[in-house]
This record gives C-alpha cells, sequence and structure tokens, in this order.
C-alpha cells in the first residue's frame, strides 16, 4: 500500500531555491562524467533500425484552462528543436541514454523560446517550456519495450484534470533541466534506436531494435485513491504495474513499476450517489 502523505505543499524562499537548484545540478554534471564512463548513448543514426518495438503518438494542442494559444505554439518549436537532438540515437547493450545530456540545455541561441513550465502546482513561462511531453512519450515507449528506465522523476502535482486522459495517472515524466533526468539503460543483447518527428498536429515517436521482440507489454493502473487532506487540500495516489505477455499472449509476469503521489490543483469531482 501507498504511503500518503499529510503535509501542505511547500514553497522556499528564493535564496534556499537557487542555492537548491547549484548543488542539484553540480551533483548531474559529476554524475555524467561517472556515466560517460560507464557508457552513454552518444551515437546518432539517420537510417532506420529494421524492427519497430513500440510507437506511440500525442497531440501537441490540447485545451488547458488559463493556458493561451500562444503557449502551445512555443511548445510545438522546442519540441521540434528536442527532436532534432533525440531523433536517431542510438542505444547499444550495456549503455545508458540521458534525456538531457541528449537535448544539451534549452536556449534562445539553439532555437528554444518561451513556453510553459510547472511550477510549485501552477505554471509559468520559461525558455523551452513543454519539453515534458516529449519526456513523457519516451518513458511510455520505454515501458513497452525490454529497456530499463533507471531513473525517473514524477510529477508532484496533479495541476489539470483528467479530461482526454488516454493514459493511466501518473505515467509520465517530469524533466527540468538538468537535475530532474529521464535515463533508459539497454540490458538487452540488441541495439536500439530512438525515432522522435514533430508533425502538424502530433508528436511520434519510435522505439526500434535490430531484432524483433516476441513480448508484448501492457500497462496499468491499481490502488488508484483520491484522499482529502486535514489542510483542505486533495492527495492523489496510485501504482503503475505492466503485464508481460509471450507470443501466445499468455501473461508470464505482472511487473511492478513506479507509485505515484501528487497533490492536486483542482477539486475531484464526486460521483452522484
Amino acid at each position: 500500500m501507498l504511503k500518503q502523505m499529510r503535509h501542505r505543499p511547500v514553497k522556499r524562499s528564493k535564496a534556499r531555491l537557487i542555492a537548491g537548484k547549484w548543488w542539484f545540478t553540480s551533483k548531474r554534471y559529476a554524475r555524467w562524467w561517472l556515466l560517460t564512463r560507464k557508457g552513454m548513448a552518444k551515437e546518432r543514426k539517420s537510417d532506420h533500425l529494421p524492427y519497430v518495438i513500440f510507437t506511440h503518438a500525442t497531440p501537441l494542442i490540447r485545451k488547458l484552462l488559463n493556458v493561451d494559444m500562444w503557449l502551445h505554439m512555443n511548445k510545438v518549436i522546442n519540441l521540434k528543436a528536442a527532436a532534432g537532438q533525440l531523433d536517431g540515437i542510438i542505444l547499444k547493450p550495456g549503455e545508458t541514454f540521458s534525456y538531457w545530456r541528449t537535448i544539451g540545455k534549452p536556449t534562445k541561441r539553439k532555437g528554444y523560446v518561451d513556453g510553459m513550465v510547472l511550477y510549485y502546482g501552477n505554471f509559468k513561462t520559461g525558455i523551452g517550456g513543454g519539453l515534458c511531453q516529449m519526456s513523457n512519450l519516451i518513458y511510455w515507449m520505454t515501458l513497452h519495450t525490454p529497456l530499463i528506465v533507471s531513473e525517473r522523476h514524477r510529477h508532484s502535482y496533479d495541476v489539470f484534470p483528467d479530461a482526454g486522459r488516454t493514459q493511466p495517472f501518473g505515467s509520465g515524466a517530469t524533466c527540468v533541466y538538468n537535475y530532474l533526468d529521464l535515463q533508459i539503460h539497454n540490458t538487452t543483447p540488441h541495439t536500439y534506436q530512438l525515432r522522435v518527428r514533430v508533425t502538424d498536429d502530433e508528436l511520434i515517436g519510435e522505439w526500434r531494435s535490430t531484432a524483433s521482440s516476441d513480448l508484448q507489454y501492457e500497462v496499468y493502473e491499481k490502488e488508484h485513491h483520491i484522499a482529502s487532506q486535514p489542510w483542505g487540500g486533495y492527495l492523489r495516489s496510485n501504482v503503475i504495474h505492466r503485464y508481460i505477455r509471450n507470443s501466445e499472449n499468455e501473461i508470464i509476469l505482472d511487473e511492478y513499476v513506479t507509485e505515484n503521489q501528487a497533490l492536486m490543483m483542482y477539486a475531484p469531482l464526486l460521483e452522484q450517489s
């Protein structure tokens, strides 16, 4: 069972935020240096690897309360810039893919613009805003492959209602340069390739490989719960699992993936009796 949080949202001072950002950013650079020595995915190929392991697409524009359309349009610009760095990346056996090490720091010089950035249960504008849609897509696709998610960070706040949601709550991966990273490790004997592209209305991704896979993955949630808190808010939680099926469509493993807890920034709808 999930251990429930019982505290209010914490807002830290500006000085504390600056010091914390410096500390965690420095730690990340040190971890990247160590990871480079162990084997980090760097190579890119324009040619497709032969086998599609999993593909997924998400809409670029989703109507959100109080979010101006220009933020959506700028998000598309940022996604295209990131896709230019990610598309074709090769993940060889034993290597680890780092989301931020591959993309690099989003800056105006690289073509990134102001987009929506989630911040303490609300949102603000920031250079490169909207790139969480890319990390969400890659994380979701990876859960449908034999690749191992070695680092992933959940969203601490549930900001927008579930209108149009097609995936379980908490099945994404938040990202903040550079200390909240998404990392994927290849423990298989086969090479994988990430393909991502932005069309007129969708962000589309694929994991491809040098070998086909007989395994199928079905991601689902359990223990979904919304609990009122003593201070008046709501805490939403669940556990993510996945079924792994063989070529005969038989379930060979019910595997724990992760658990999520998020403070809700809107009132949940109550069912009528």
